[in-house]
């Protein structure tokens, strides 16, 4: 929003104040525009003194609300890199899991209501703490997906990918200059900076990070800061400006990984599956709400899902929009797998890259390998939410070896995207589009929540 709001040629018309828009200039080049406070330009600009937050900048007419933008709401949306985490909303974040203590219990509970407040009022910085699966980024993403809806400009990145990306800047083969990037960053209304603290930066990126965060320090912008690090063991300059109590609200997530369950003790475990456990034929429902065209493709869908689950071979590959059943197809298959005895690795994407960023850390249990070769080798490997779009080139790359891997050998694999093959990553697109070993079924039904609409 800030670029596309501080070209000094756009005419803009102003007025007094925020409740009682008083007309005080008009734009003469749309004398017929209906609106007499903007000319139909959609934006103003307020009279107030020199020191008023508000002086010299625009904001939307009064009378053209965000609601009415469409377009502008979906270009925004495309470029914020939340599409990824499209049902991480406030809805759908939990407090009160199986097997948290009140104590944790109390804490998803603060936090979920000081990341709400943020949202509706996005005053200074919020830091979020906490161990890894807390529910830190599925919080600073529903976030951002309420400010989205407001019309803010948001960008939601890893720290890792962030120095990524500004690197990539240099190579003769980029489309974007360092300095059309690093501004984008810099002047986005929301920035959400995830996983603070696991990269391990050279001088050049420290001396990058404190530009970014000392520019949007000293003006107070929007900016959510997700970190599992000590806070102690950052860069001085950076921690001192996280922990200014005048600008930044902290909240510390003291809960355990919500992809972990109580097993004896509490222990890490990399696959999501149990959160599934739920999921089975009889409560997967093809029928309600569709047409008869769209109950047979669904129908044809859960017809592939029982046969590869009976017989797993090679791959097996669900494409459809969100809340179309995919995840609960994939589910089916996992289940029932395991049930069987065979050994599952139930996980999205995300997550999947998220676990083995975690091999970097100085304090981490598992060496990347260790990790990495367990993921590769497990008997049936469920990859949910694939999406290779916004990911940086390190992710692409341990992502095509996994499935190269597991390609070359046809080992037992399912994957689920929202994304168009086409638009997926050649190398991996390539594997998926060969017949002899990956199946791809495609579900072309309306999501689940806008079947429960439809009369």
């Amino acid at each position: 929003m800030a670029s596309d709001m501080q070209a000094e040629s756009t005419p803009t018309s102003s007025i007094l104040d925020d409740s009682q828009p008083t007309i005080v200039c008009y734009d003469p080049d749309h004398p017929d525009s209906p609106c007499p406070i903007c000319g139909g330009l959609g934006q103003v600009r307020y009279e107030v003194p020199v020191s008023h937050p508000r002086f010299g900048k625009l904001f939307r007419c009064p009378n053209f609300p965000v609601e009415a933008d469409r377009d502008r709401r979906e270009r925004l949306r495309k470029l914020s890199n939340l599409d990824i985490f499209a049902g991480k909303t406030f809805d759908t974040f939990q407090t009160d899991l199986v097997d948290y203590s009140e104590s944790e219990a109390q804490s998803l509970a603060t936090a979920f209501n000081g990341a709400l407040n943020y949202a509706q009022n996005p005053d200074g910085w919020l830091l979020l703490e906490g161990s890894y699966g807390c529910g830190k980024t599925h919080l600073a993403a529903a976030v951002g997906h309420q400010r989205l809806l407001q019309g803010d400009t948001v960008l939601f990145i890893t720290t890792p990918d962030l120095l990524d990306h500004l690197r990539s800047t240099f190579s003769p083969r980029s489309e974007t200059t360092y300095d059309e990037l690093f501004d984008r960053v810099r002047e986005t209304d929301l920035l959400i900076l995830d996983d603070l603290g696991v990269e391990n930066p050279s001088e050049w990126a420290k001396e990058k990070l404190f530009q970014l965060i000392n520019h949007r320090y000293s003006r107070r912008m929007s900016t959510i800061v997700t970190t599992n690090s000590d806070i102690d063991g950052l860069d001085p300059r950076l921690r001192s400006r996280l922990l200014d109590i005048e600008i930044t609200h902290i909240i510390k997530i003291v809960a355990p990984d919500y992809r972990s369950r109580r097993q004896n003790e509490r222990k890490q475990v990399l696959s999501r599956l149990h959160m599934y456990v739920n999921m089975t034929t009889d409560n997967f429902d093809p029928h309600s709400n569709l047409t008869y065209d769209e109950q047979q493709n669904l129908r044809r869908a859960m017809e592939a899902a029982l046969k590869f689950g009976s017989h797993p071979h090679g791959w097996l590959m669900f494409v459809g929009g969100y809340g179309t059943g995919k995840t609960h197809l994939a589910a089916i298959i996992a289940n029932y797998r395991h049930e069987k005895g065979d050994e599952v690795l139930f996980i999205t994407v995300a997550d999947l890259m998220d676990y083995l960023r975690t091999t970097f850390h100085p304090n981490s249990t598992h060496t990347f390998d260790e990790l990495f070769n367990k993921i590769r080798d497990v008997t049936l490997l469920v990859l949910d939410d694939l999406n290779t779009q916004n990911s940086s080139s390190w992710a692409k790359e341990k992502l095509f070896q996994i499935l190269d891997f597991r390609y070359v050998n046809r080992l037992p694999t399912i994957l689920t995207s929202a994304q168009e093959i086409n638009d997926i990553d050649e190398r991996i697109r390539s594997r998926l589009l060969d017949s002899r070993v990956c199946q791809n079924v495609a579900i072309i039904v309306p999501s689940y929540a806008l079947r429960l609409k439809r009369r």
